[in-house]
């Protein structure tokens, strides 16, 4: 075959039914785009909705993140606040002992009640609260039995006094009290 008899003769009319054909390649056409185009529209609404689960998920990530390093900045000092429990314990100690015999130690007794007073403010400024539940239940979650004694005024299981006090750091416990209570 030559390139001649491949060559379509122009001023021979095509006898191919043209507009019946262009009618259904155009119709053919529509619905192709119209089936592209609701495709497109489907993976446009999937999309957008994994970039909005996904934005939602790494806004809930940012704001556990955020409160993880809160917590962990607030509770931070825990260690060091519970040395100074065993401080405040002497302080109160030597309150005590100071007390009995106030006439020869009146000034030495004042400046250990400033130590104490200085002390209970700095335990507030830091989130740390002394709790006392004596003529209360006694309660596990704070305290520990350390004596149990034989008391008819009181209710079996009431607090009667405590040997060492407990404290929370915000709201947790970060020393439970040793107490005495009734039998």
């Amino acid at each position: 075959m030559d390139a001649k008899d491949n060559k379509i003769d122009e001023d021979e009319p095509l006898d191919l039914n043209e507009e019946e054909t262009s009618e259904e390649s155009a119709e053919e056409i529509s619905d192709e785009v119209a089936a592209e185009d609701s495709k497109l529209e489907q993976d446009f609404a999937k999309l957008k909705d994994d970039y909005i689960r996904l934005y939602a998920e790494m806004d809930n990530m940012k704001k556990r993140t955020q409160a993880e390093n809160e917590k962990t900045i607030k509770f931070a000092i825990s260690s060091f606040a519970k040395e100074l429990l065993g401080v405040a314990d002497n302080l109160e100690r030597a309150i005590a002992a100071m007390s009995e015999n106030k006439d020869s130690c009146k000034d030495l007794l004042k400046g250990v009640e400033l130590t104490q007073n200085e002390l209970t403010k700095v335990f507030e400024k830091f989130g740390i609260k002394r709790f006392n539940h004596i003529g209360e239940k006694f309660d596990p979650n704070f305290e520990r039995v350390v004596q149990e004694i034989d008391s008819p005024d009181a209710e079996s299981g009431t607090i009667l006094s405590e040997l060492q006090a407990g404290y929370t750091i915000h709201e947790r416990i970060l020393r439970e009290a040793m107490v005495i209570v009734a039998k």
